[in-house]
């Protein structure tokens, strides 16, 4: 049986994505698209290729089987809560429930969060560590996209106790432009990008909560940079290995937590670069000795497997769908 869907934001990257992927699933269909704000009038499609996006209306979506979140955070809560009072499974790509702890939200984010009781129901979407959860879940938080780059290798690594427990972990992170979202700014002008490259958001991005909490470690040292391109992300992961722990044994361990997965692939040799990954919901893994650390590399599309994609994967396990549909 077909499911309905809605996509509210339908009109940023994440939003847009989602229809593209949703276009070619066959067993859902996005029969809601709406902005974000109430009250807006909606917009001309600016091509003759794309919907009409509609006001939100949140007495539209009792009709629907589940509804994808695309909106800034602070703005996703209360449009969950009444999907969810409506029935409907929600998968909620901004950050409103991703820190399960409220003062931590409050902290990184600047605000009270708008719905608190909510937090102690929503799944971390990491789907391939969250599967069973999600097939119970009425909420997911679909994780960010540099979180996303770095938890896909790390988990395995720590839950296996292959790492120093005394040591840093630095995660060192690049990604295109539209991570930063749809809306113009100073540091994404075109004029700021091209021919240039940058660190930012040093000792303070709202991402380094969000992969403490799931990798259960404050040793985690993170700092993204902008790449003068517009979709993926590749994240350099700098480990001290526990005694006894070898590169070769810890691909191994990669490997094996990843042999089944079909969006997760665990290099023998060489090395992922973003136009392996670009445009699929693919997380691609090598991993290699340089002097007394050991470097992994992962990369994904910020956009698929780092939002929209894994969105779509959440959801299809949360309604009973094959999990790979309109991901292949």
């Amino acid at each position: 049986m077909t499911k309905n869907v809605a996509i509210v934001g339908a009109s940023g990257y994440t939003g847009r994505e989602l229809l593209t992927l949703i276009s070619r699933h066959r067993g859902m269909v996005a029969t809601e698209i709406m902005t974000a704000r109430a009250g807006t009038t909606p917009d001309a499609p600016q091509f003759p290729t794309d919907p009409v996006i509609a006001p939100l209306d949140l007495s539209r979506l009792s009709a629907c089987d589940g509804v994808f979140l695309c909106t800034p955070h602070g703005a996703a809560a209360p449009i969950a809560k009444a999907a969810l009072d409506a029935g409907c499974k929600v998968v909620d790509l901004s950050a409103d429930f991703r820190l399960r702890d409220e003062a931590l939200y409050q902290s990184t984010y600047g605000s009270a969060h708008p719905a608190p009781l909510l937090l102690r129901e929503a799944v971390y979407g990491l789907t391939e560590h969250a599967r069973t959860a999600l097939q119970h879940a009425r909420l997911c938080a679909n994780p960010g996209c540099y979180p996303t780059s770095v938890l896909m290798p790390l988990l395995p690594l720590l839950q296996n106790g292959m790492l120093d427990d005394q040591a840093p972990i630095i995660a060192d992170s690049k990604s295109g432009t539209s991570g930063a979202g749809k809306a113009p700014g100073e540091r994404t002008h075109f004029g700021n990008v091209h021919e240039n490259f940058c660190a930012y958001g040093v000792g303070n991005h709202r991402h380094a909560p969000e992969i403490r909490q799931e990798a259960g470690t404050q040793r985690i040292v993170f700092t993204p940079h902008l790449l003068p391109t517009f979709r993926g992300i590749l994240s350099t992961i700098y480990l001290s290995p526990k005694a006894g722990s070898t590169v070769a044994a810890m691909r191994s361990c990669l490997a094996e937590r990843y042999a089944k997965e079909a969006f997760v692939k665990v290099y023998d040799n060489g090395w992922p670069e973003l136009k392996c990954v670009q445009h699929s919901n693919q997380c691609h893994i090598a991993i290699g000795q340089s002097g007394p650390l050991v470097v992994v590399v992962s990369v994904i599309d910020n956009l698929v497997k780092g939002a929209s994609g894994q969105a779509l994967q959440n959801m299809n396990v949360m309604l009973g769908l094959p999990e790979s549909e309109g991901l292949q």
